[in-house]
C-alpha cells in the first residue's frame, strides 16, 4: 500500500492512503506546531474531505489501536512455525495491582516462563522493557510465551 506524502507550506505534512473497498481516502496531517487532524476524503473528491483535529491523547490512542494489533499480528507471524509458542496482548487495567508498578514486581518471566516483549501506552511502543519499567492504567502489554504462560500473564495483570 502506497502512502502519499504531501507538503503543506506553513501547515505541515499530509499522509493519506487509499481505502479502495469504499472508494475513500484516509490519513493525518502533522502540523508543524505539533497538532494532528483525522482526514477523510472521496476519492477524487478533494473539496469532499472531512477534517477532525484530535487532542494530543486521542492521537496517540487512535495510534494504540491501530499499531497494538498490528504489532501483535506481527509477532504471530514470527513465530507461527514455532510450535508452543504464542503472542498475545493483554491490558493493565487502571485498577491492575500493578498499575503504577515496575514490570520487575510482577515477575513475569520467573512465574509463568514468558516474556513481556513491549508495552504500548497512547501510541508510543516501549520496545524490550526492562524491570525498571513502570506500567499505567490503560498500558497495553506484548507478552510471548505458551498458552499456559499466556493465561498466566493475564491472571498476574488482573489479580496479582
Amino acid at each position: 500500500m502506497n502512502v502519499e506524502v504531501t507538503s503543506l507550506p506553513g501547515i505541515g505534512v499530509r499522509k493519506e492512503i487509499s481505502l479502495t473497498k469504499v472508494d475513500r481516502r484516509i490519513g493525518v496531517i502533522d502540523h508543524r506546531d505539533g497538532g494532528t487532524d483525522l482526514i477523510f476524503t472521496k476519492v477524487g473528491d478533494p473539496d469532499s474531505t472531512v477534517q477532525v483535529p484530535l487532542s494530543e491523547t486521542e492521537s496517540r490512542t487512535l495510534a494504540s489501536l491501530l499499531g497494538a494489533p498490528q504489532l501483535v499480528a506481527q509477532l504471530r507471524e514470527e513465530h507461527r512455525d514455532l510450535d508452543g509458542v504464542s503472542t498475545r496482548s493483554l491490558p493493565v487495567l487502571p485498577d491492575s495491582p500493578y498499575a503504577g508498578r515496575r514490570l520487575g514486581d510482577t515477575e513475569m518471566r520467573t512465574r509463568t516462563l514468558s516474556s513481556i516483549v513491549a508495552v504500548l501506552r497512547e501510541g508510543e511502543v516501549f520496545a524490550s522493557p526492562g524491570p525498571e519499567f513502570v506500567f499505567a492504567g490503560g498500558d497495553l502489554v506484548v507478552v510471548v510465551g505458551t498458552p499456559a504462560g499466556l493465561d498466566a500473564a493475564a491472571s498476574i495483570l488482573t489479580a496479582g
